[in-house]
């Protein structure tokens, strides 16, 4: 048995050092990097590129198919854009829509928060928030619209409880969901460390549960985003004179194709900015300052 055992031990493998020298000659780990391969890492250059690639493909289509009803060509939506910016109502339009998602948006937030700190305070605020994001999560914002127009009439007032539902439901549930997943290790780090209730929330539990928490913000931001131009485009006429959803309504009404696809593209346009500018900034100063986040 003491034979066999000695046997089923890993031999010794000798020690050894590489020195630099031992590196191929054609290989230099110290070699700067080409200008190729510096302007390939700036995620805004990838990003540019992909959208100059998918302007072409649009613009050699639309003259392929050459019908102006069915899809218009990227320089004639151009045109549209800027004649809509310059003497057309666009930019107003585009205006009266990030007016009302912006204070929808804040007003979702206001409230996922309410329901989150109930949430991570209370069993029963959990139990709350578990049963009614089961329940309003699954049912579309734009759905509610004929009993926002029965409780807040056509205004303002409709577009703003479908905004507060599209935000609301994936906020609470990401934020929840990233406090809970806070590991106990680091709960009792900063608990060893005497941090206690708005010190441990603030250094501790939030920036844990950050990425969660933006994850939330940028789904909820795109869940508004589509829901104001679905419901815009039902009665945004009443909302101060409307907004893009209206616009792109109106002129594919009168079969201003090149217009309707102008409204579309300041709507890619917008969520784009939002995305990344906005986002992409907080993330930069927040989850990637902290490590993490790549």
């Amino acid at each position: 048995m003491a034979a066999a055992s000695v046997r089923s031990q890993p031999a010794d493998r000798p020690e050894f050092v590489r020195e630099i020298g031992d590196i191929p000659a054609g290989l230099r780990i110290d070699a700067p990097l080409t200008l190729w391969e510096r302007v390939y890492r700036i995620d805004a250059v990838r990003q540019a590129t992909l959208l100059v690639l998918l302007a072409a493909l649009w613009q050699v289509y639309a003259t392929s198919l050459n019908n102006n009803l069915v899809l218009p060509s990227f320089s004639e939506t151009l045109d549209a854009v800027w004649n809509g910016l310059v003497t057309g109502p666009l930019l107003s339009r585009a205006w009266t829509s990030v007016r009302v998602l912006v204070l929808g948006y804040a007003a979702g937030i206001v409230v996922a928060g309410i329901l989150t700190l109930l949430a991570i305070s209370t069993r029963l605020g959990s139990d709350l928030l578990n049963l009614l994001t089961a329940m309003f999560n699954p049912l579309p914002a734009i759905a509610l619209l004929p009993l926002a127009l029965l409780w807040f009439g056509l205004g303002q007032g409709s577009i703003l409880f479908v905004l507060i539902h599209a935000v609301l439901w994936p906020l609470a549930l990401n934020t929840h969901a990233g406090f809970r997943g806070v590991g106990e290790t680091l709960r009792l780090t900063g608990q060893s460390f005497g941090l206690r209730g708005a010190r441990f929330a603030v250094k501790i539990l939030f920036p844990a549960a950050f990425p969660a928490i933006l994850s939330g913000l940028k789904i909820s931001w795109a869940f508004a985003w589509r829901t104001l131009i679905a419901a815009e485009l039902v009665f945004g006429v009443s909302s101060g004179g409307g907004g893009l959803g209206w616009y792109i309504f109106e002129n594919r009404n009168q079969l201003e194709i090149p217009n309707v696809f102008a409204g579309l593209l300041t709507v890619i346009a917008l969520g784009l900015l939002v995305e990344g500018v906005i986002f992409r900034a907080i993330e930069r100063v927040t989850v990637r300052r902290w490590g993490m986040q790549r």
